[in-house]
């Protein structure tokens, strides 16, 4: 096997740990460590779950839903990211949370983890690209003349999609310099937000931040059904968060493409859900002190961030923002194209897909994925197409997406210090077992939180899959599959 050699004919530490997982380097290891963290912190972009999906917090429990919420969700997002970074600086590769499975569990584990983890990188993808189209609308169509019909919304969501494929489709390069851009207008654009919200507004509250009511049903604009527990309200808003402050798995994904990835690697997943976490908090704190009247803003429901602004901010300033936020979300579905397609690729390279010879092949002057970056595009367009429900489509990728990060984390707690005692230069050391037993907990309650009405075709959807890879599984890919080339990497 060739492996990649520097100008004097020496081998790359990138390419001899990729090696010693049976690769060779076919893709072009350009990203710097920032690039890395850049394409996580885009994809969770918090003007874009964090803006969209805000209904879900103010029209549950108010103030409190961000307040408190926010942090507790954080934190959940934030066990995740450890114990992924630990697995990621032990094994970094383009599979990621495939191979990791596979190596600490087994290639069933794995197989079962590359579908769980592709279905959620497509549907966070269309559920990106969705509330985008909702974000502009609010922001802009009235002033467009556009109707907020299916029809425009499916013209959308393509057209913007074939665009963020377009650009991933001419290389890693152009992808990083656009999401280099796009981690630095996302800070800038949330700080600006920030700042905009609490100098305009008409006074500050902070103890909203703290207060509880129950905005279910009418009160709040039938976002959430009529519901007397406060607890399983304020689990609800959880959700704004959670499904806020993911797709960090995309600097795992990239490791392949990355300048020392066992270090970048884990340092962008972590570093990526700690700064979102922080600007996240601060802005939407900020959001919820600028509203002038927090029954009114919970009874608007899913427009409640489009009422705010009306309110509070002037009309230039709130264009800009508008304009900047747009791009920002435009930027962090196209992150998530390339997060997609890596994870179809490392999993047609082991021949787990149908069209596995078409998928793994990489274009031979720009490097990229080509098919792989079309395939994930086409497929996420088909998903908003048949579940156009932003809500549900939010539930069934949250729920997809963080059962694929716990898989590996719990089969790593289960493997440490036994099977697995090999790790990276990141190492939480013992304290990764309280990781994953955390991670396994959580988890279970993201499912439970998932399906709750009016979400609950995302049980549906999910049990569906479930039964269907069960099927697949036994009946075809158990004799079929070999799963990665090395599966015992895990050992001194």
């Amino acid at each position: 096997m060739t492996l990649s050699v520097n100008p004097v004919g020496e081998a790359t530490d990138d390419a001899r740990v990729l090696q010693s997982m049976g690769y060779k380097q076919e893709l072009s290891r350009s990203m710097k460590p920032f690039s890395n963290f850049a394409i996580s912190f885009s994809i969770i972009c918090i003007l874009s779950g964090g803006i969209n999906s805000l209904s879900q917090g103010i029209s549950g429990v108010g103030g409190a839903a961000i307040g408190i919420g926010w942090l507790i969700g954080s934190a959940i997002s934030l066990m995740f990211a450890l114990g992924m970074a630990q697995i990621g600086s032990a094994f970094p590769t383009a599979g990621g949370l495939y191979h990791w499975s596979s190596i600490l569990g087994g290639r069933g584990w794995g197989w079962l983890t590359a579908w769980l983890n592709l279905l959620g990188l497509v549907t966070v993808l269309g559920a990106i690209n969705v509330g985008t189209f909702y974000f502009f609308m609010g922001a802009f169509g009235t002033t467009l003349g556009w109707e907020p019909n299916f029809q425009t919304q499916a013209a959308f969501v393509i057209g913007i999609t074939v665009l963020q494929a377009l650009a991933n489709h001419f290389g890693i390069k152009l992808t990083a310099f656009l999401t280099d851009i796009s981690g630095y207008l996302i800070f800038a654009t949330a700080i600006g937000l920030t700042i905009a919200l609490l100098a305009y507004a008409p006074s500050w509250d902070f103890a909203r931040l703290i207060t509880f009511k129950n905005y279910s049903g009418p009160l709040g604009g039938d976002v959430w059904p009529a519901t007397q527990s406060m607890w399983l309200l304020f689990g609800l808003g959880l959700l704004l968060p959670i499904y806020t402050i993911t797709g960090f798995d995309a600097s795992a994904h990239t490791a392949e493409e990355t300048v020392g990835a066992s270090s970048a690697v884990p340092k962008g997943i972590v570093t990526s859900v700690l700064y979102s976490s922080l600007f996240g908090y601060l802005m939407l704190c900020a959001f919820v002190i600028a509203i002038p009247d927090m029954d009114k803003a919970a009874a608007s429901g899913g427009n409640v961030f489009f009422a705010t602004m009306d309110a509070v901010l002037p009309a230039s300033l709130k264009t800009v923002l508008y304009w900047a936020i747009t791009a920002s979300q435009f930027l962090c579905g196209l992150a998530t194209v390339t997060s997609a397609s890596r994870m179809i690729f490392a999993f047609a390279r082991d021949g787990g897909l149908p069209a596995s010879g078409a998928l793994k092949t990489v274009h031979a002057k720009l490097k990229s994925p080509v098919a792989a970056i079309w395939t994930a595009s086409v497929i996420a367009i088909l998903f908003t197409l048949y579940t156009p429900a932003y809500t549900t489509i939010v539930s069934v990728t949250v729920i997809f997406i963080f059962i694929s990060y716990a898989m590996p984390i719990v089969l790593g707690g289960l493997a440490y210090g036994g099977t697995w005692t090999k790790m990276g230069p990141w190492d939480l050391g013992p304290i990764y077992r309280l990781v994953a037993v955390l991670v396994a907990l959580s988890a279970a309650l993201i499912l439970f939180l998932g399906v709750q009405p009016p979400n609950d075709a995302a049980l549906q959807i999910t049990l569906g899959f479930l039964v269907l890879t069960a099927v697949v599984w036994f009946g075809f890919e158990r004799r079929r599959f070999k799963g990665p080339p090395v599966t015992s990497m895990g050992k001194k």
